[in-house]
């Protein structure tokens, strides 16, 4: 059984002691988090504690806290030589001390807290300094069932900066769809449907081959109605950014 310690309580740090629990081959002996306020729903399941001075010995800590802390928090761990490993896309292992094992277990999902996840589909790159630290961090992704990739910190960052691309951003977009069709009384629910169609096409061809909608076809009657139909000027630009850039893409003429 590998033992585990998580450090944070976040949404990454809660899906993840969620998806431990109902793993056979991996133990998470202790939770960790400045604030107990967070872990209290939790304290019947698994020991927590405040005390970094107080953390047990484990196989691996698992730093799932914002990024702009990792550093510091690897810096004060009591003991050094151990397997630390932070969740992070963009932060450098580096920046984890350099008296521990340095690695990352970045699960490449978006994650909230309410809503269930499936590791199953949440790909799992792992990154280490020290080779000897691999086998067991793939041997924790794979006891969630996750598929796993050895990445190196390039491939990561580009992982994450897609990842923005296609996730956050994209969310953004439905939010002002949601909020184009609201202020009409029109139903965004109407939506759901092409939105999870649009998804699946590009499991089985390319974002370029998928791509369809009035900027590709150079449609400026429609482009030019869509625009007048968009009160903020904020919208505007965001319409007017993205058909360029399809345009640009597909060698469609400009407006």
């Amino acid at each position: 059984m590998i033992s585990v310690i998580i450090l944070g309580a976040g949404n990454v740090a809660t899906h993840l002691f969620k998806a431990f629990k109902t793993s056979s081959e991996v133990s998470v002996i202790q939770w960790y988090n400045r604030n107990l306020d967070a872990l209290r729903p939790f304290s019947n399941q698994v020991e927590i504690t405040n005390d970094l001075n107080a953390l047990k010995d484990a196989d691996i800590y698992i730093l799932a806290v914002s990024d702009d802390v990792i550093g510091e928090l690897s810096s004060k761990l009591p003991f050094e030589n151990k397997l630390v490993a932070h969740t992070s896309g963009s932060v450098s292992v580096y920046d984890l001390d350099k008296k521990h094992k340095r690695a990352v277990l970045y699960p490449l999902q978006t994650f909230s807290k309410d809503a269930k996840v499936d590791f199953a589909n949440v790909p799992i790159c792992i990154e280490t300094i020290d080779k000897k630290s691999y086998p067991l961090l793939k041997q924790v992704a794979k006891s969630l069932g996750s598929p796993t990739k050895r990445v190196n910190s390039d491939q990561r960052r580009v992982l994450h900066l897609a990842a923005v691309f296609v996730n956050n951003f994209t969310n953004q977009l439905y939010r002002i769809g949601h909020e184009i069709t609201e202020g009409e009384g029109a139903e965004f629910d109407m939506l759901k449907p092409l939105i999870l169609e649009t998804a699946k096409k590009v499991q089985d061809m390319s974002p370029f081959m998928a791509q369809t909608g009035p900027a590709k076809r150079n449609d400026k009657k429609t482009i030019k109605a869509h625009l007048k139909l968009l009160e903020k000027p904020q919208h505007q630009e965001i319409y007017k950014l993205l058909t360029d850039s399809i345009q640009n893409t597909h060698g469609r003429k400009k407006l």
